[in-house]
């Protein structure tokens, strides 16, 4: 048996030797250090394990992770490889961090954006993720350590922000559990841990007269007809601004009549089904003249490798009169919602239209059918109510001449 006096005293000599305690453990010294080691057997061949360097593993701590050794190899785990299995994951942890799968998220999605949208999610990611998540292993990170950091940034009174980064960090982590990188995402623990934001609503037009007025104005709107298309399909589908201007002829479903928006595009990150009614049909079918040839729908002005400036809609309403207190591109999505409400269509169905619907975090990747049917129905009712506004405003303009 070994005594620390004895293994503080041993020298090295000619050539390495061995000093044995018990149990196959033993001290090798060499010109180089002590370094523990132990004997064993397993699957009838004889193995070493690598316990530790004397000083920084001490006789009794040597002792300990010889014990447990034994202990797996009682339980028919061979203590070797187990350590190997832990040193590579380990290895796997170190490169898989925040920081390196957020990067490799937003260099994969970038693509889709903006380059403004690129550029502040990846300074948001920068000051207010990174410095506190950064470098630790994205499988170990949890909700409670996410959520220190977004309070760091709630104390700033960037509440707004804050939320924001939540949104970024469950994007990043849904990326991770999709590539194998962690288990699951710890923000949907969060819900209602952040302080509320006040929503700050578009403006919107909702008196069915004014919509009429509205619907008139975009069809005799004399700018760019790829911009008049976006107006019309934006009165119809109600989606978001930034859903709008990327959407690409890959998505559209001729067929089927639909426009499948991926999750990676979407504000919840989940794929969204927009049922299309003939009138959305007839618009889509009348601009793939034009822009059929790309990938978008709405290319920009400039180039057709970039999707419509994100300015494009609003500015086309300032054209045609309205101020920013009266209608926004974001607009349609409110004015379809009181509409449909008030002639009423269910609420559940409405908010599924507009991706609004809380969705079971277990289910959320079917939940993009839920209500299909129904929602295909009101799709179509609503593109015929608009039909018979722009007509009634058509026949009052024409009374009024």
């Amino acid at each position: 048996m070994l005594t620390n006096v004895a293994i503080k005293q041993a020298k090295f000599q000619d050539k390495p030797y061995k000093l044995s305690d018990s149990g196959g453990l033993y001290l090798l010294i060499t010109a180089a250090g002590k370094y523990w080691r132990m004997n064993y057997r397993f699957a009838g061949k004889q193995k070493t394990l690598a316990i530790g360097v004397y000083p920084s593993v001490f006789l009794t701590d040597a002792r300990k992770k010889r014990d447990e050794a034994k202990s797996q190899l009682a339980n028919g785990i061979d203590p070797g490889l187990t350590k190997a299995l832990k040193k590579q994951s380990n290895i796997q942890s170190s490169e898989n961090t925040f920081e390196v799968v957020a990067l490799e998220w937003h260099l994969r999605n970038s693509s889709s954006w903006t380059e403004s949208t690129a550029s502040n999610i990846k300074r948001y990611l920068e000051i207010d993720l990174f410095p506190w998540l950064g470098k630790r292993p994205i499988k170990d990170i949890n909700a409670q350590d996410l959520l220190s950091v977004l309070r760091r940034i709630e104390s700033r009174g960037a509440h707004s922000k804050a939320h924001r980064c939540r949104e970024y960090a469950g994007r990043i982590f849904r990326y991770a559990v999709s590539t194998g990188l962690a288990d699951r995402d710890p923000t949907g623990d969060l819900r209602g841990a952040l302080t509320p934001v006040k929503v700050k609503h578009h403006a919107s037009i909702t008196d069915p007269k004014s919509i009429g007025a509205l619907l008139r104005a975009i069809k005799d709107y004399s700018g760019s007809y790829i911009t008049k298309c976006a107006l019309e399909l934006a009165s119809l589908v109600f989606v978001r601004p930034g859903e709008l201007r990327n959407a690409e002829w890959c998505e559209i479903d001729f067929d089927k009549k639909e426009w499948r928006i991926p999750g990676i595009k979407m504000k919840m990150g989940d794929m969204h089904i927009i049922p299309l009614s003939p009138q959305a049909l007839q618009i889509l079918k009348s601009i793939r003249h034009f822009t059929g040839q790309g990938n978008y729908i709405f290319p920009s002005l400039r180039s057709n490798s970039r999707p419509m400036s994100e300015n494009t809609i609003n500015a086309a309403l300032r054209r045609m009169g309205y101020e920013k207190h009266e209608m926004t591109g974001h607009g349609f999505r409110s004015m379809a919602s009181t509409i449909l409400h008030e002639h009423g269509w269910l609420h559940d169905v409405i908010e599924r239209q507009l991706a609004h619907a809380e969705r079971n975090k277990i289910t959320a990747a079917y939940n993009y059918a839920e209500h299909l049917p129904k929602r295909r129905e009101m799709m179509n009712w609503w593109a015929d109510y608009l039909d018979e506004l722009a007509s009634s405003a058509k026949r009052k303009d024409y009374e009024n001449y």
